[in-house]
């Protein structure tokens, strides 16, 4: 009996003996495993029996000033750097707007000729193509801007039959045919304004019509005539405003009953003959007859001064007369 509860005690004792090895063993493995302890991010807080880890900051997100992708999914490189806002602002200086630019004033219309013979109102803002009111009677006239070749022919017949014509002269034509001009005026007969140069009317400023007025006027004056106050527009180029502003220059616009068309010379297929039929063709109370002093360049013929012999002795044969363009004037 005593035997057994010795072996029984022998036998607690070694299992106890086991058991504290065991024990032993299971401590060193749990203090060989477990991992050293995290810093702040990775700390355990103790609430019982569960733990919780503070999360850290998702890798994905940008930290504080790192450049945003744009729309197309690139980043640039460099983040932009971003300037210091002074404390206050740079005072810049203004900037002078630049001073405007004012119109060139035109120059002034040359005045009214002076002295000038007046015209009735009741013709204003006319370019007359026939003599108002006139009884059987044909006026007559020449224009003289190119050459004088017919010239001498013309005051001849006109001499001859006692008639009076009326000559409008360009002033480039005055100065060039003074002994010209002279002869009209020797001849009795009256004189108009063609302009200076002979240009399109339409197609000036105000200004422009009134030096080509006053600078014909002067040139026929020099040459020993008075244009004033009759004038004929060049190629017969006229409207309202253009009309207007040779009244206000004391002149009265004349254009034309029928164009004889002389000046087409025998190379523009006219003759003598077509000049005579195309004054009589118009015949009428008050009518003006358009004809040429030069000659046509390209033939040399001199139509209108070959055909007026013809033209007047059958203008007085259907019981016409002749009249210069004074009758205008009353």
């Amino acid at each position: 009996m005593g035997s057994i509860f010795s072996d029984q005690r022998r036998l607690a004792a070694v299992g106890a003996a086991v058991a504290l090895m065991a024990a032993g063993v299971v401590l060193a493995l749990i203090f060989a495993v477990r991992p050293p302890a995290a810093g702040p991010a990775a700390s355990a807080t103790a609430s019982g029996n569960a733990s919780t880890l503070t999360p850290s900051a998702p890798a994905s997100a940008a930290p504080s000033g790192s450049p945003t992708p744009d729309p197309g999914g690139s980043t640039p490189a460099e983040p932009v750097p971003v300037l210091p806002i002074p404390a206050e602002p740079v005072p810049v200086p203004p900037v002078q707007p630049p001073a405007p630019r004012l119109p060139e004033p035109e120059a002034p219309a040359p005045a009214p000729p002076a002295g000038g013979v007046p015209f009735p109102a009741a013709l204003a803002g006319r370019d007359l193509e026939v003599i108002p009111g006139a009884g059987p009677v044909v006026a007559l006239t020449f224009d003289a801007g190119g050459n004088s070749a017919g010239l001498s022919g013309i005051l001849q017949t006109l001499a001859a039959a006692g008639v009076r014509g009326t000559f409008f002269l360009t002033g480039s034509w005055a100065n060039s045919n003074r002994a010209g001009v002279a002869a009209i005026v020797d001849g009795g007969h009256r004189l108009g304004n063609h302009s200076m140069t002979h240009p399109g009317f339409t197609g000036l400023p105000d200004t422009a019509i009134g030096d080509q007025l006053i600078g014909a006027q002067q040139a026929i004056q020099a040459a020993g005539g008075d244009p004033r106050p009759l004038f004929r527009f060049p190629f017969g180029e006229r409207d309202a405003r253009t009309i207007a502003a040779v009244n206000s220059l004391g002149y009265l616009p004349v254009r034309w009953t029928v164009d004889t068309l002389g000046w087409k010379g025998t190379s523009g297929g006219i003759t003598a003959e077509i000049v005579a039929d195309r004054v009589l063709a118009q015949l009428q109370p008050g009518e003006i007859v358009l004809m040429h002093v030069g000659a046509n360049p390209n033939d040399g013929t001199t139509l209108d001064a070959d055909a007026l012999s013809q033209i007047i002795s059958r203008i007085q044969q259907a019981g016409y007369g002749f009249t210069a363009l004074d009758a205008l004037l009353g």
